[in-house]
Parts: structure tokens; sequence; C-alpha cells
């Protein structure tokens, strides 16, 4: 199955900018993500859409682990009907907690998951931001300063969640497939040398 109904671009024929980004990423992981040739059939948006993932995802500040922000990609993933996002995200969230069966709950339904009422709290924004914006209100941010969350996080759930609503129409609008390395990432501990 093609991993995507647009080109794939070669990556010998990539710029050198863009090929470099994606062999690093393939001396890490064994494998380039399928996500990262597919949206190089434009490469100007490839490196804004790169260059706003590294942005929201990458920085320093604020009080969200690694592990809940990728709880937010999923439940925003997953709420926009995302395989290639809630597969490859869900092996990421299974690294980075440890919990090999956190991200298939997280994805069918979050409120049941096994998370703090923190997560909860912080999904639950997550899920509204992606499903009705429209009526998050002042009651929305009191919840989650209720959970020791500030604006500034919740600025950070609501930018990861729109991000990444962008992310699941483009791989549902190009029929972006999951490498198949995803689906076992994280489930199983991996052996010691």
């Amino acid at each position: 199955m093609p991993i995507s109904r647009y080109p794939v671009p070669a990556l010998e024929d990539l710029p050198e900018d863009m090929r470099e980004r994606i062999l690093a990423v393939q001396e890490r992981a064994g494998f380039v993500p399928n996500v990262f040739l597919a949206l190089a059939h434009r490469p100007a948006e490839w490196r804004a859409f790169m260059a706003y993932h590294d942005a929201l995802l990458l920085k320093e500040t604020g009080t969200l682990t690694k592990g809940e922000r990728e709880m937010i990609i999923v439940v925003t993933s997953a709420a926009n009907q995302c395989l290639y996002c809630v597969v490859a995200h869900g092996a990421i969230l299974r690294i980075y907690e440890k919990k090999p069966l956190l991200a298939d709950q997280i994805a069918v339904n979050y409120r049941k998951a096994d998370i703090t009422p923190r997560q909860r709290a912080m999904l639950d924004f997550a899920f509204k931001v992606t499903t009705a914006s429209h009526l998050v209100d002042e009651s929305d941010f009191a919840a989650l300063r209720a959970h020791g969350f500030d604006d500034e996080d919740a600025w950070d759930i609501g930018a990861i969640s729109a991000f990444f609503g962008l992310s699941n129409r483009m791989a549902n609008l190009s029929g972006m497939q999951p490498n198949e390395q995803f689906y076992l990432m994280g489930r199983v501990p991996k052996p010691r040398s």
C-alpha cells in the first residue's frame, strides 16, 4: 500500500536541509517515519510544519511532560479518526510513559484510561479544543487551574491540539499510512544486551 495518495519524493531528490533532518530521524529511530516523506511533497509547507512541530513539542518550558504532550496528540488524533497519528504517536506515548496499554486506552476512551486526575483535566481540555473549541470558556481554564495548570499550560495544551488537528487532516487527506514499526514499539520490553 502506498504511504500517500500524493507523489512521495525520493530522499536523494530532497533539498539538503530536509534530507539531513530525515536522515537524522532515521539514525535515531532506525526507520524513516512516513510523515517525513509524505509531507515532503511540498517542501516549503514541510519546513513550516516541522518548525511549528518543534516549537510545540521540543520546547524546554512549561509543565507538560513529553508523555503528556503525546497523550494530547493521541486524544486529538483519535477524535479526528487519524490512523497515522494515533498509531505513530501512540507508539511514542508508550515509550515515554513505559506503559504498553496506555496509548490504546487513551485512543479508545481516555476517560477510562489509567491516568491521573490532572491528566484527565488536561485531556478534557484538549478534547474540547479539538471537538468544540467555540465552546471553550473561563470554566475550562478554571478546571485546569484546579489541577495546577496555568494559562500558559492551557495555551500549550490548546496549541498542541490545534496543530495536530491540522496534522490529522493532512494525514487523512493524503491517505498517509503508518509505518509497520510503530505498531509494536513500546509494547514489549526491549531485551537487555
